[in-house]
């Protein structure tokens, strides 16, 4: 610890003298030194870290969980922040700020970045598109985002952006890396939810939150409990996320490394005497072991290409998405079942039985029974014969031959419907 009070030339303390050509507030600060000064004497501990003072005014507040984000990268937190002024500059309601003025603003040079960083503040649900709006003509003129000051819990995500589990779906393919491991950290969380039998559906605790964050970063620099979760994601994929995030850090580091190693040795060998065409081939390492962290620990999720299952028509898409994850659970042959036993206990509300209020929760319930080996089909067996009937009466597609015959049985229809048309109104006299 510094206690020393620095001294002028003369041996008197500084402020000592001519303290009247001084500002009030250095004299306050002055003071503020000496008591900070005599309060680090008082201490007990010798191991005690710097002591340090704030001078100036305080400014703006920006939401300490946006600075202590522990997936969050500095890039991603600075647009956060960018975009929180713009909107506070305006009122909270006005236009998105564009990409250029986001890069101006954070002094980032590529537009690029600022669209990595945009996609992951929206996996995280820092960031919400509400919208996507268009004119009637149907011309897409811009869309509604929301910031939040703290992460958004799943359901009111899924509330707001209807195309939200899409989106981390699609993310998996994203061209940047980062983008991809946050994507898949996402939906692992979701299956660790799954796994613990928590439905993901359901509402949660503003102050639980709240406090299992604030335990997870403070345990943050030691050994932090696994069991524990930083709003979106639980502590062991935070773990995973940064340790491959740190490999990718390393191997570039590496590679940058070889790259110029390559590339002084290029510059030496063409000022020699001897000068020799020489061609430095750049090799990008695949980073696909990172990404095997995350995707082989949920093999058994299908993907897209992969289910042709038919859904009950009142899920809507980010509920399908959340099902596939429920689905990944039981076997491939009673997905189907499962879905159809779903159909018809949401059917089953029109002849008088209780509402179903949380229908992934229902599912949640029958895949762990189909799981169990308990799960047995009752209301789902209509449903699955209804769909069978009607695959069955659909009238087969007619030939040439059958079209144009019912064309000539139509025109002779007309043709006789005309004519006894003409005779009628001949009895009638109409025609006068």
């Amino acid at each position: 610890m510094r206690e020393a009070v620095p001294q002028r030339s003369g041996g008197l303390p500084r402020m000592a003298h001519d303290a009247d050509a001084l500002r009030p507030e250095t004299v306050a600060l002055d003071a503020l030194i000496k008591a900070t000064v005599a309060k680090v004497r008082a201490q007990s501990e010798p191991s005690l870290p710097d002591a340090m003072l704030f001078m100036g005014n305080w400014h703006q507040a920006v939401p300490a969980m946006v600075i202590q984000d522990p997936v969050l990268e500095p890039v991603d937190k600075l647009v956060w922040m960018v975009i929180m002024l713009h909107a506070r500059e305006t009122g909270g309601r006005t236009a998105f700020p564009d990409y250029d003025t986001i890069a101006a603003k954070t002094n980032v040079s590529s537009t690029s970045t600022v669209s990595r960083a945009i996609a992951i503040l929206r996996l995280t649900r820092w960031l919400t598109l509400c919208a996507r709006v268009r004119q009637k003509s149907g011309r897409f003129t811009g869309n509604v985002y929301s910031l939040h000051d703290e992460p958004l819990p799943l359901v009111d995500a899924l509330y707001l952006d209807e195309a939200y589990m899409a989106f981390v779906t699609q993310s998996q393919e994203h061209h940047h890396a980062r983008v991809r491991r946050v994507a898949q950290a996402v939906l692992e969380s979701l299956d660790k939810d799954i796994q613990e039998g928590e439905s993901l559906g359901r509402k949660e605790s503003t102050i639980e939150r709240r406090l299992q964050a604030a335990q997870q970063l403070s345990d943050s620099s030691g050994n932090h409990s696994k069991s524990g979760r930083y709003f979106t994601f639980h502590a062991a994929t935070i773990g995973k996320l940064k340790n491959s995030s740190e490999a990718s850090a390393s191997a570039q580091s590496v590679q940058d490394q070889n790259s110029k190693a390559e590339a002084k040795e290029h510059y030496s060998s063409r000022c020699s005497s001897h000068y020799k065409k020489t061609t430095t081939t750049t090799t990008t390492q695949n980073t696909n072991h990172e990404e095997k962290t995350f995707s082989e620990s949920n093999p058994s999720v299908p993907s897209v290409t992969e289910r042709a299952l038919i859904y009950p028509p009142r899920l809507s898409e980010n509920q399908k998405h959340l099902a596939d994850r429920y689905l990944a659970m039981i076997d491939l042959d009673d997905r189907q079942l499962v879905l159809d036993e779903l159909q018809g206990r949401l059917e089953s509300e029109q002849k008088g039985m209780k509402p179903v209020y949380d229908e992934l929760r229902f599912l949640h319930s029958l895949c762990k029974a189909a799981q169990q080996g308990e799960f047995v089909p009752n209301l789902g067996i209509k449903v699955a014969e209804a769909r069978h009937d009607r695959v069955l009466h659909v009238p087969p597609p007619e030939n040439e031959e059958q079209k144009s015959k019912a064309a000539e049985e139509r025109a002779r229809n007309q043709a006789y419907g005309r004519e006894q048309l003409a005779k009628l109104r001949a009895s009638l006299n109409m025609d006068k």
